[in-house]
């Protein structure tokens, strides 16, 4: 078995392809209240409104940013069913350069709770 493999114009390939590199993260969240959803992420945890996205007038879903980290949040719209659990078993990681500690506390001032990961 050879360790690489022939590319067009007479180059190599290596049999060990290069790690994966992620820039950013983007993620779409099916949520129960939409309206609740979005005063947690925007008024709680910072994030600013890129877009809201709608239908004959009413919000089916708010995209999200804060700096490269993009959350689309849309309403449920009951085709699974309406009692079906959402979010568990599910975390999101989200890196940032800005003292955890405060806004841990500005979250906690604004009626949220904080968890701690493992990570």
């Amino acid at each position: 078995m050879s360790t690489n493999s022939s590319l067009p114009g007479g180059t190599t390939k290596p049999a060990v392809p290069e790690s994966f590199l992620g820039r950013t993260l983007s993620v779409s969240l099916t949520v129960k209240d939409l309206e609740k959803s979005l005063v947690w992420y925007r008024d709680v945890m910072g994030f600013a409104v890129d877009r809201r996205h709608e239908r004959d007038g009413k919000l089916l879903a708010v995209s999200l940013k804060a700096g490269d980290v993009q959350i689309l949040i849309g309403q449920d719209d009951g085709a699974k069913g309406w009692d079906r659990v959402k979010g568990e078993g599910f975390s999101l990681r989200i890196t940032t350069v800005q003292n955890i500690d405060e806004l841990a506390q500005r979250i906690k001032e604004l009626g949220g709770t904080p968890a701690v990961g493992a990570g």
